[in-house]
């Protein structure tokens, strides 16, 4: 038997070498086999390391070699598959007037009273014009600000024009407001409610936590608004209405299981522990609010420990940024998240349209803007069409820096498949669109998230695997029959 042999990374890995080709299919090997694997010393494989290599298409029968180049072509498109739809979700910068003064606030938000900061409805009209001509059957325009409920007529109107463009066009709309919960009126709840409009919120913890770095204009305590108005919207819309984000600062970094019980208190069934973003506010204060990202991955890896601990106990639990690592390499399927694809998924799966109408590729773009660099701005709704927009040379920039498979580092990183790439974060920390990977925070967040899983995948814990199996499933253990 003539047996061919394709691509892959390798890395040292505790006692076993880990090897990843390039569709994500994975194996552990040890020293020996791996050395054979090298060698083409094929015939000395053992026999638990030939069956995955072959089970898992890093070489194959030269009489299969048409079957399987196919296979793997066909696992690359599934992963690739966020690339036909282009622009699904549009973010709409209502207004930068907030009611509430965050400390890490990344938008860089103004104060109520300032002037000319909303949108108007004109420039809606145009938005609305713009991201109906993206080519995606499926459309989620998600309202941000400053709070966006501050400029609720605006909102009104584009989920009216909104829902009766796609009727006329055939196309699948969904909206999501993104709120503080700190004003929401009962008929803007009910609003939201006839529309089918998710809430999005945040909530750092207990009140302590939420109060430190979260200041109400009013000098009222911001999580007691914020626990008040989501009990009246779960009266309103169900239990499951309102999502939260958190912000990990270093005040509440080392108090991560703590939150996780009030997120569970709460009602809540899943949490995003989410590094510091350093736009805006938070880069301003980053001496006060700041962390390694080395104590970072030692912080979450014991927080998922300790999810891990509740759903053993009976409380489903998720982490949303574990979950989403775990299906990416454990399956070929794209999972539509923004900051893991290859190329950019900002302006390709998203884009963010600012109060005035310009255009930019991610919320991390018109948060730079707001600090007064404007070096991503793909356009403006005024002037340009969607192809134009979409087509300009700062997109054409931005892909062609973002691809791992062949940026600096990342084209021999094993873990390249898994992960993606962010440029707007990149020029943020060092001034070029490709960055520098030793010294990159997103590089070494996601390389260490990355590193915990795959412990628990090499570990082969049948409890662990069964849990993250059903958070990509989103249902409790006892209600799916999980495998890995």
């Amino acid at each position: 038997m003539t047996i061919i042999q394709y691509p892959y990374s390798f890395k040292q890995f505790n006692e076993k070498i880990l090897v990843v080709n390039a569709v994500g299919e994975h194996v552990f090997l040890s020293h020996q086999d791996f050395d054979y694997l090298v060698s083409e010393n094929y015939d000395c494989l053992s026999e638990e390391g030939k069956l995955k290599l072959f089970s898992h298409n890093f070489i194959s029968d030269i009489n299969d070699k048409e079957l399987v180049e196919n296979l793997l072509a066909i696992k690359l498109r599934s992963r690739k598959d966020f690339l036909r739809y282009f622009t699904r979700l549009h973010m709409i910068v209502l207004t930068l007037r907030c009611n509430c003064h965050c400390d890490y606030c990344h938008a860089s938000s103004k104060n109520l009273m300032a002037k000319n900061l909303d949108m108007t409805v004109e420039t809606a009209k145009h938005v609305l014009d713009v991201i109906f001509q993206s080519p995606s059957p499926v459309l989620k325009i998600e309202f941000q600000g400053g709070e966006p409920t501050l400029n609720w007529p605006v909102l009104q109107y584009i989920v009216l024009s909104g829902e009766k463009k796609a009727v006329k066009t055939g196309k699948e709309i969904g909206f999501v407001v993104c709120t503080n919960l700190m004003s929401l009126t009962d008929k803007q709840v009910e609003f939201c409610k006839q529309h089918n409009i998710d809430i999005s919120s945040s909530c750092d913890g207990p009140k302590f936590y939420h109060d430190l770095h979260r200041h109400a204009l009013d000098k009222t305590s911001s999580y007691e608004a914020f626990l008040s108005n989501l009990k009246r919207i779960r009266k309103y819309k169900g239990k499951n209405s309102v999502n939260a984000l958190l912000t990990i600062t270093k005040d509440n970094l080392n108090h991560l299981p703590e939150i996780i019980d009030h997120y569970v208190a709460l009602g809540f069934n899943s949490i995003f522990l989410r590094s510091l973003n350093p736009y805006g506010y938070a880069k301003k204060n980053l001496d006060e609010l700041g962390y390694s990202f080395t104590d970072f991955v030692k912080c979450y890896k014991l927080a998922l420990e300790y999810i891990f601990q509740l759903n053993e106990s009976g409380i489903f639990f998720m982490e949303s940024y574990a979950s989403l690592i775990f299906q990416r390499i454990m399956t070929p399927f794209s999972t539509g998240f923004v900051d893991l694809q290859s190329p950019t998924g900002a302006g390709i799966s998203g884009a963010i349209y600012y109060y005035n109408g310009d255009v930019y590729p991610s919320d991390e773009g018109r948060m730079l803007a707001t600090m007064g660099d404007t070096r991503f701005k793909l356009g403006n709704v005024y002037d340009s069409n969607f192809r134009a927009i979409f087509s300009s040379n700062v997109m054409q920039d931005l892909v062609k820096s973002s691809i791992v498979e062949s940026m600096p580092m990342c084209t021999t990183c094993v873990y390249n498949p898994y992960c993606g790439a962010d440029p707007v974060r990149y020029y943020n920390e060092s001034g070029d669109f490709l960055g520098h990977r030793y010294s990159s925070g997103f590089c070494q967040r996601n390389m260490g998230i990355i590193q915990i899983l795959m412990d628990i995948i090499k570990e082969n814990n049948p409890h662990k695997m069964e849990i993250l199996w059903s958070w990509v499933r989103r249902r409790p253990l006892e209600d799916c029959q999980c495998g890995q």
